[in-house]
């Protein structure tokens, strides 16, 4: 049975969510989320003791659901890993999820001072680690300069669109996915079949690595509530 605190936690975490992609994070006050709740101001602050602490806790929240759907991926399927499958399925399930895009995107209006966040740090030295494993077991070409710096730079480009003539407003979602796919494994991934072996390697140590990542958020959501020990 879920404790009453926890419960009152996770609605001002989805109330702060809601608040913050309608408002803006500069705008949304405490005041806004007890209301929202239907409980007093002072009660918000018994959970976190201040507003960043709440949307730090609340974009834990999004980015441990938004890793749980990677590692339910790898598990149904291990060849989920390879970079043309994983980077787009990421693509979509990120483009599903409002608060983490505006965070990816560096939104300074909804998230203020939010950018510079642990977690974001977390999540690129993860995507280093799948880099280096992907080209240690041959499932990235070698002969990429810079390899890191040229997907990261492909991918970015899907995410943050086409600024001048918001040409890929009329491709449907999940067309651009397929784009994106095309483009990593033709210019990212050796041709022929991957080996299996290394493929099987590489989702074992992947869904590890995304397991303790997962783990690190689901227990940074609820560090800074002080209410989580008490009643």
């Amino acid at each position: 049975m879920s404790h009453p605190n926890r419960e009152r936690a996770d609605r001002i975490l989805d109330a702060a969510g809601e608040l913050l992609l309608r408002m803006g994070y500069r705008k949304v006050a405490i005041d806004d989320v007890a209301r929202a709740v239907g409980i007093g101001k002072g009660t918000v602050y018994l959970h976190w003791r201040s507003k960043e602490l709440l949307f730090q806790a609340l974009m834990m929240r999004e980015s441990a659901d938004l890793t749980d759907e990677l590692l339910a991926m790898i598990e149904a399927d291990p060849a989920m890993i390879l970079p043309h499958r994983m980077i787009p399925g990421s693509f979509l399930i990120t483009h599903r999820r409002p608060l983490v895009m505006a965070m990816l995107r560096g939104n300074a209006e909804v998230f203020g001072s939010l950018g510079d966040l642990a977690l974001k740090k977390q999540q690129a030295a993860v995507g280093v680690h799948f880099e280096e494993v992907m080209l240690r077991r041959g499932l990235i070409r070698a002969d990429v300069p810079h390899v890191s710096y040229a997907l990261r730079a492909a991918t970015l480009g899907f995410y943050a669109g086409d600024p001048v003539s918001h040409e890929d407003e009329d491709i449907p979602l999940e067309e651009r996915a397929a784009v994106l796919a095309h483009l990593i494994r033709t210019a990212f991934e050796p041709p022929g079949e991957p080996d299996p072996a290394a493929v099987a390697e590489v989702a074992a140590e992947l869904s590890s690595t995304l397991e303790e990542l997962v783990s690190g958020f689901r227990n940074g959501i609820y560090a800074h509530d002080p209410a989580r020990a008490s009643g």
